[in-house]
Formats: structure tokens, sequence, C-alpha cells
């Protein structure tokens, strides 16, 4: 049986606040640290061996990711980053608190902004510092093709790709496989996978640093997942 598992990063300093956090590099709180030492462990116990390892630009996954493989004693791992993986750009939300927006505009407009599949929050422009442009671990990148805020039916066109020619072949090749991102890069995916609805989707929420096994048959369609506790 092919597996592939799936972590979203521990809590960071701005998941804290209760920012909207998106692109902005926030760091791992405290409480984040030891959610990925718990979640290294997990699989350590349940005697998970990976060959190759994938994760965003964004140094709260990828300290996860450190945190993990140190636990399970394979700091060596080949580990590819990808933009494709950060999470959602929340656009001119990016920065401010959840409830102080939800004061301004309204919680049925925060919410219809928060969890529609295809409703893009208010965007920024390309010389605001939050904008990826700016910033030179993405100088790399094709400007047209960095957000300046998106909906998560934006963020799936961006996540697939790399799934499709990155992560895919790997599976083919039984490679086994651990993916650290964020809450919707991976809801992106599993939507992508499992074949969710547009509103079923919404409701999909993403505890941080708990471990999500994708199982996959031998022709390589996935055909079940669940939470690793």
């Amino acid at each position: 049986m092919n597996k592939i598992v799936l972590i979203r990063h521990g809590e960071s300093e701005w998941n804290q606040l209760n920012k909207f956090t998106g692109w902005h590099d926030s760091d791992l709180s405290e409480r984040g640290k030891n959610e990925a030492k718990k979640a290294g462990l997990l699989l350590k116990k349940e005697k998970f061996f990976f060959d190759q390892a994938h994760t965003s630009m964004l140094k709260r996954a990828i300290y996860t990711l450190q945190y993990i493989l140190k636990k399970i004693n394979q700091p060596w791992l080949s580990v590819q980053k990808s933009w494709r993986l950060n999470e959602r750009h929340y656009g001119a939300l990016e920065g401010f608190n959840k409830n102080e927006i939800i004061q301004k505009y309204g919680h049925e407009q925060v919410l219809l902004w928060r969890r529609s599949f295809n409703i893009i929050p208010p965007q920024i422009d390309i010389k605001d510092k939050r904008f990826p442009g700016n910033d030179i671990r993405y100088s790399n990148v094709d400007i047209n093709k960095l957000p300046k805020g998106e909906s998560l039916e934006i963020t799936i066109k961006r996540v697939i790709p790399y799934w499709e020619k990155i992560i895919y072949p790997q599976l083919k090749n039984r490679k086994k496989i651990l993916i650290v991102a964020h809450g919707n890069s991976l809801r992106a995916l599993i939507k992508y996978l499992k074949e969710i609805d547009n509103k079923k989707i919404i409701e999909l929420e993403i505890p941080t640093a708990v471990p999500i096994v994708l199982e996959f048959d031998k022709k390589y369609i996935p055909t079940k997942w669940y939470y690793l506790k």
C-alpha cells in the first residue's frame, strides 16, 4: 500500500494573535514548536520512514518539518521547497486581527472571504510590501504568477501543477513522501485528490501539526485518508 503523510505546520505566532497570516513569514509559537515535536514522535511511534519531503517557502512550515525530521531521526532527508505549497494569500487582509476585520466589514462578509470557494479577498497593489514580488525569496518566480490575494479556487490552480509534475511522479516511483504545508494548500490538495465538492471543502478544518495519512491503491488512486492520533 502506498501512503503520503500531510501535515499542517504547528501554531504560528500570528495564529496565536488571531491574525490573517497568509504569505507573511510568521515564526512558530512555543506551542507550535511543541506541536511539531509531538507530530514527529507520533510518526516515530508508528514507524514512518520517508524518502522525500516537500514544504513551502515559509518558515513556520520549514521549521515544523525540521522538528519532525529530528524526532524521526531523518534530518538528512532530501527536502524540496516550493512557493506553490504556500498558504493562501489573504491580500489586503494580511496582518490584521480577524475580529477587527469582522467589526469593520461584518461577520457574513468575512466568512465569505475566509470560507467560500471562489470569492477573493480585497487585493493588494504590487507596490505593497505584502506583495510577494517584493520578497527576494520569490525572485526566480514569474511576477505574473505571484498572488495579490487568493480564493481557495486560485490556490488550487497553483498547488495541483506541483502535485502533478513533482510529487505524483515520486509517488509512482514508490517513494514514501511527507508534505508539510498549510491549511489551505493542504485543503486544495485533498479536494483535488478526493474530488470533494466545492461546498463540502469549505467545511474541512485541518488542525495544526496533526498528521494526515493518504492511502493509494496499486493504480495510485487515493482510497482513503485519516488523521493519525
